[in-house]
């Protein structure tokens, strides 16, 4: 699909995810005690498609949740399918981790617009927008079969590590999590999607 950046999103509605729906996740529960509920992203869900692949954008202001940056509540696909993410506007972390209570593995990405970002079968991951300034607009296609789990990552409170204004923080509710590592992203988008069916 070209000029997938140019879309028009003024007239479609989003989902719509807010703080209510993200307290259990936080890093800062402090500050969420005392907090009303706020939009933290949107979530523009099939605008386009291309057989069993579903193409979204979602759009993550650069509001602070707390100490802690905005962030996607953050899934697993039990589907064993691949996403495909690209940043097409300001700049992202992708994280991702693989395992359960005992991660084996944890690393980020970090991605400004055009990087594109594979996301692994085995691993579950969130989005991060790292920024106090620019809002975050990013596109991802991911087959229609595929579900969304959220289940683990509000067990555990979120994911293994918070991305904090101190940096990386371990999310103490995981038995045992490694030292997080960093990969580049891809720099242009593979030329087929057949890899995400």
């Amino acid at each position: 699909m070209n000029n997938e950046e140019n879309i028009d999103l003024t007239n479609l509605k989003p989902d719509v995810r807010t703080l209510e729906d993200m307290r259990g996740v936080l890093f800062d529960q402090e500050w969420a005690k005392n907090q009303s509920n706020i939009d933290l992203y949107y979530m523009y869900r099939g605008i386009n498609k291309l057989g069993e692949l579903r193409y979204d954008i979602t759009v993550m202001p650069p509001v602070m949740i707390g100490e802690e940056f905005n962030k996607t509540k953050g899934h697993e696909h039990p589907c064993r399918h691949s996403e495909l993410y690209t940043v097409l506007e300001g700049e992202a972390i992708f994280l991702f981790q693989k395992g359960r209570e005992n991660i084996e593995d944890v690393y980020a990405v970090m991605a400004k617009p055009g990087d594109c970002v594979t996301i692994g079968v085995d691993y579950s991951h969130i989005t991060i927008n790292p920024s106090k300034e620019k809002p975050l607009k990013m596109a991802n296609w991911v087959s229609e079969v595929c579900e969304a789990y959220y289940d683990f990552i509000e067990k555990q409170g979120g994911a293994c590590y918070f991305y904090t204004n101190n940096g990386w923080i371990k999310n103490k509710n995981y038995a045992s999590v490694p030292e997080i590592r960093f990969e580049e992203p891809l720099k242009s988008c593979p030329p087929s999607l057949d890899f995400l069916k």
